[in-house]
């Protein structure tokens, strides 16, 4: 479904050119459960930030069902992100102002549904994440890992065939951050999203069916699990 034939990126600093990928080849099956893991300065940010068409290479292809990313115009690129990805991030980037509800229901609104199914359906996965009672509630009156639930819920919710999450623990202890490992795996095989993280936690890299290790922007190591 996606793939990247000899990627780069490079990034000036002053007069320093930083080399953060160095020839990328990586194919991503739909449905897949994986992590990509590496230290800071590996790379993993900056890849997961090509494939969700959010940076763009210096070098090299990315396809998506066949279609080159590099002759995508800026308003087909915001097109992809909005029907075929979900974004979860470390910070949660939940709207202060607005409820667990309308954090989901303003992602859903972007998709032009009627007002109704984009009810139905925030309602539906706020439940589905465990967050049933909670939804008149702003992120201030949550905790951290009912912030990251509402996250993904706003993900999930648009049943985008991509999730993109980066660094999603960070900010979680270890028992909420297996919660929420969790519920994405559930996530994952019930409605076939393709689940991408880029992380240094050891535990998501546990989880992960597939483990991408990236060093001095080059794949290291490459290896997938049989099923957990």
């Amino acid at each position: 479904m996606i793939s990247l034939e000899q990627v780069t990126r490079i990034y000036t600093a002053g007069e320093l050119n930083v080399h953060a990928l160095r020839g990328i080849d990586l194919t991503i099956e739909q449905g897949t459960f994986m992590s990509i893991a590496g230290p800071s300065g590996s790379g993993k940010t900056t890849l997961l930030n090509i494939i969700g068409c959010i940076d763009k290479a210096d070098g090299g292809t990315v396809l998506i069902d066949g279609k080159d990313v590099g002759e995508m115009n800026t308003v087909q690129k915001a097109e992809y992100r909005r029907d075929e990805l979900g974004f979860v991030f470390q910070s949660y980037n939940l709207i202060p102002v607005l409820t667990a509800y309308e954090n989901v229901a303003l992602a859903l609104s972007l998709l032009n549904l009627k007002k109704s199914e984009v009810k139905v359906r925030a309602m539906a996965m706020l439940k589905e994440v465990g967050l049933e009672g909670m939804e008149n509630r702003i992120p201030s009156r949550l905790s951290g890992g009912q912030q990251q639930r509402v996250a993904i819920a706003r993900a999930l919710a648009k049943e985008p065939r991509v999730i993109l999450a980066d660094e999603p623990t960070a900010n979680l202890d270890s028992e909420t951050g297996e919660d929420i490992l969790k519920l994405m795996r559930k996530m994952n095989e019930k409605h076939q999203m393709t689940f991408i993280f880029s992380t240094h936690d050891r535990m998501v890299m546990d989880y992960a069916r597939r483990l991408v290790l990236l060093h001095d922007g080059l794949i290291a190591h490459d290896t997938t699990r049989e099923e957990q």
